[in-house]
C-alpha cells in the first residue's frame, strides 16, 4: 500500500484559507473606500442603475457650473444697469439745477457733469465678466462702442457728434438765420403776410396759425413746399388783437410766436405797431415777424437742431439717394414733387410713366397703381412724385421724411431697418432716378454738404468719413437672445444684450448732445439756447411712455435670475436624492462591515491553526516505540 502526505489531504483547507484572504482583503477594501466594489463589475445587478445615478449627477454639476457663470455674468450687467440708471438721473437733475454761467469752453456746469457721466454711461456698456463683453451681443469678444472721445470729436478722418451738431445748426439756421422761412408779401398785394418753407428737410415747419386780428383773414399752412399768409384786408386790427404762429422744429418739439397789436409806439416786445392802414401794419407785423422768427432760430431752434442731430447720429438710417433725373417737359426740367407719376410728352410728368396695375415694393410690402380711387396701399397713376413718397414714408416707418432736390429723390427707412425697393416696372423706377432691387443698411445720417447753409438733403454718413459708434453685433432678433444659457434639461435663459438697444442709445444720445453742445458766451441769446437745450435734455431722460426703459432690461435679467434660481434649488434637491440612491447601492454599512471582517478573521485564524496542526502530524506518531 502507498501512504500520502498530508499536504494532498489538506489543499481544500488551502483553498478555503485563500477565498477568506480575498473576502477579508475586499471587506478591507470596503471599510477603508466606503464602497462597495472600485469597479463597476463588483457592484453586480446594480451597476447599471449606480452609471445612470452618476450620469445624472454630473449632468446637475454641469448645469450648476452654468448657473454659476450665468450668474456672475448677470450680476456684472446688473451693475452696469444700475450704473446707467443712475447716470441719467444725474443728468436729468444736472440739467435742471445747474447755472447758466458759461465757462471758458462755452459749457455750463450741468455740462461739465454731462461730459463725466458720458465716459462713465460708455465705460459701462463695455462691462466685462471674464473676457465676455457684455453688451455686445453675439461679438462676445468685441467692445459694444468705440470710446467716449471718438462719439463726441470723432478722429482725423471720421466726423464726431460734435461736428455733426455744427453742420445741423448751420442747415437749420440757415443763410438768412430765418430757420429756412421766408417771410414776404405775394407780387402786387401790400396787406398780406405769407411765411414759406424752403421745401428742404432744414428748419422750422409750419404747424398752424390762430388769429383774433379784427378783419384779418387767415390761410393755414398749405402746398410744397407749405405756405401759409395773413391778409389783413382793408380794416386795421384793434389794440390788443392777437396772432399766433405756431411751428415744429427738428427734433419734434412745437414752439409759437404770438404778436399783438398795439397803438404804443415803439411797440412793447412782443408786438406790432398798428399804422395809419393796413398797408402799414402789415409791413409793421412782417417787420416784427421776421425778427421773432430769427430770435427763435437761435434760441430753441439751435437746441432743436442739437437734439435732431444727436439722434441722427445714435440712430442709423437706412437711406437710398437716387440720381438726377429730368421730367419729359419741354425744355427737361430736374423732378420735383409735383411731378407727375405718368403723363405725355412735354409735361411735367415722369420720362417712363407708371401704369395701373404696375407694383413698388417697399420692404417686402406693395405699393399698387390704380387708374383712379387709390385707397389703401395704393397711388393713382395720376398723383405726383410727392404723394408716392409719402406712401413710401408711411410703410417704411421713417422719422426722417424723403426729400427731392435738383431732380434728386432721398428715401429714409425707420431707425436701424434696412430698406429695399423694387418695382415691376423698372423703367419708371429709373424715371425716379431709383435703380431696381435697391438695398440700403442704417447708416448714420448727416447733412449733405458743404456747403451746409443751404444744404436740401440729409445724407447717409460712410465709415470712411463718420464715426459709426456702435461695434458689436446687430444681426436679426431680439437682444436677449444673443446669449444663452441652459440651466436644466428643459429650460434655457436668454441673457444677451446690445449697447443700440432703444433703452440705451436715447440715454447716450441725450446725455451726449448736453455734454457736445458749446455755446458762444458773447451771443445775447447764449441764456436762451442753453436753457432750451438743458429743457429738452431733461425732459427726454424722464421716462418715455411706450419706449423701452433701463428698468425693463433688468426686469428681464431679474427673470433670468430667477429661473436660474429656480432650476438650481431643484437641481440641488434632485441631486441630493440622487446621491442618497447612489451611496445605497454603491455604499456600504461600515459597521456590518467591521462584523464580517472579525468574523472572517477568527475563520482565519481557526483555518490557520488547523493546517499548521495538520502541516505538524507525521506517521511517527502513530508508530509504537519498542
Amino acid at each position: 500500500m502507498s501512504i500520502d502526505g498530508v499536504s494532498g489531504r489538506t489543499s481544500y483547507i488551502g483553498t478555503t484559507i485563500l477565498n477568506l484572504r480575498s473576502q477579508l482583503n475586499d471587506l478591507t477594501t470596503q471599510l477603508a473606500t466606503g464602497k462597495v466594489s472600485t469597479t463597476y463589475a463588483g457592484q453586480g445587478l446594480d451597476r447599471g442603475f449606480a452609471l445612470s445615478l452618476r450620469a445624472q449627477i454630473s449632468g446637475i454639476n454641469a448645469f450648476s457650473d452654468t448657473a454659476t457663470n450665468l450668474n456672475t455674468r448677470l450680476n456684472v450687467a446688473n451693475l452696469s444697469l444700475q450704473g446707467l440708471s443712475d447716470v441719467g438721473t444725474q443728468v436729468k437733475n444736472a440739467s435742471t439745477t445747474a447755472t447758466l454761467t458759461l465757462n471758458d469752453s462755452g459749457q455750463t456746469s450741468g455740462q461739465i457733469t454731462a461730459q463725466a457721466a458720458f465716459a462713465n454711461a460708455v465705460a459701462m456698456l463695455n462691462s466685462q465678466s471674464g473676457d465676455r463683453y457684455l453688451f455686445s451681443g453675439r461679438a462676445m469678444d468685441t467692445p459694444a462702442t468705440v470710446s467716449a472721445d471718438t462719439m463726441l470729436k470723432g478722429t482725423a478722418t471720421q466726423a464726431g457728434l460734435t461736428q455733426l451738431i455744427n453742420e445741423r445748426k448751420q442747415a437749420d439756421q440757415g443763410a438768412s438765420m430765418m430757420g429756412r422761412l421766408s417771410v414776404s408779401s405775394p407780387p402786387a398785394t401790400t396787406t398780406v403776410t405769407s411765411v414759406a418753407e424752403d421745401g428742404s428737410p432744414f428748419g422750422l415747419k409750419l404747424l398752424s396759425v390762430q388769429s383774433s386780428l379784427t378783419g384779418a383773414t387767415v390761410t393755414q399752412p398749405t402746398g410744397t413746399p407749405k405756405s401759409e399768409s395773413v391778409d389783413l384786408g382793408a380794416v386795421n386790427p384793434k389794440d390788443g388783437d392777437k396772432i399766433k404762429f405756431n411751428f415744429t422744429l427738428p427734433d419734434g418739439t412745437t414752439e409759437a410766436i404770438e404778436l399783438t397789436a398795439t397803438t404804443t409806439n415803439p411797440p412793447p416786445a412782443g408786438s406790432f405797431l398798428i399804422g395809419a392802414d393796413t398797408t402799414a401794419t402789415t409791413a409793421n407785423l412782417q417787420s416784427t415777424l421776421t425778427s421773432s422768427i430769427k430770435t427763435l432760430s437761435d434760441t430753441s431752434l439751435v437746441a432743436a437742431s442739437a437734439v435732431a442731430a444727436s439722434n441722427n447720429f445714435f440712430n442709423p438710417v437706412a437711406t437710398v439717394s437716387g440720381a438726377a433725373v429730368n421730367n419729359q417737359n419741354t425744355p427737361p426740367a430736374p423732378i420735383s414733387g409735383a411731378t407727375a407719376l405718368s403723363g405725355t410728352a412735354g409735361t411735367d410728368s415722369l420720362s417712363t410713366s407708371f401704369a395701373a396695375g404696375d407694383t413698388i415694393t417697399v420692404n417686402g410690402t406693395p405699393i399698387t397703381f390704380v387708374a383712379s380711387g387709390a385707397t389703401g396701399n395704393q397711388v393713382n397713376v395720376t398723383d405726383s412724385v410727392q404723394t408716392l413718397m409719402a406712401k413710401i414714408d408711411q410703410i417704411s416707418g421713417t422719422k426722417n421724411p424723403s426729400t427731392i432736390s435738383n431732380g434728386v429723390i432721398t428715401l429714409h427707412g425707420a431707425d436701424g431697418q434696412n430698406l429695399s425697393i423694387s418695382s415691376s416696372n423698372t423703367a419708371a423706377l429709373g424715371a425716379l432716378g431709383i435703380a431696381n432691387n435697391t438695398t440700403a443698411t442704417p447708416a448714420p445720417l448727416r447733412v449733405g454738404g458743404p456747403p451746409f447753409n443751404t444744404a436740401t438733403s440729409l445724407v447717409a454718413g460712410t465709415p470712411a468719413n463718420t464715426v459709426y459708434w456702435y461695434t458689436g453685433e446687430n444681426g436679426p432678433g431680439p437682444a436677449r437672445g444673443t446669449a444663452l444659457a441652459q440651466v436644466d434639461q428643459s429650460i434655457t435663459v436668454q441673457y444677451g444684450a446690445r449697447a443700440n438697444e432703444q433703452a440705451f442709445r436715447y440715454l447716450l444720445q441725450n446725455v451726449a448732445v448736453y455734454a457736445a453742445v458749446t455755446t458762444n458766451a458773447s451771443n445775447p441769446n447764449a441764456s436762451a439756447q442753453v436753457t432750451a437745450l438743458a429743457q429738452r435734455v431733461g425732459a427726454n431722460l424722464a421716462p418715455q411712455n411706450g419706449q423701452q426703459q433701463i428698468q425693463d432690461v433688468q426686469a428681464e435679467f431679474a427673470g433670468a435670475q430667477t429661473a436660474t434660481k429656480a432650476a438650481t434649488d431643484r437641481q440641488t434637491q434632485l441631486k441630493s436624492m440622487a446621491q442618497t440612491m447612489l451611496d445605497s447601492v454603491e455604499g456600504v454599512n461600515q459597521d456590518e462591515v467591521a462584523t464580517k471582517i472579525l468574523a472572517l478573521q477568527t475563520s482565519l485564524q481557526a483555518s490557520y491553526q488547523t493546517t499548521s496542526m495538520l502541516y505538524q502530524t507525521t506517521l511517527l506518531k502513530y508508530l509504537p516505540i519498542s
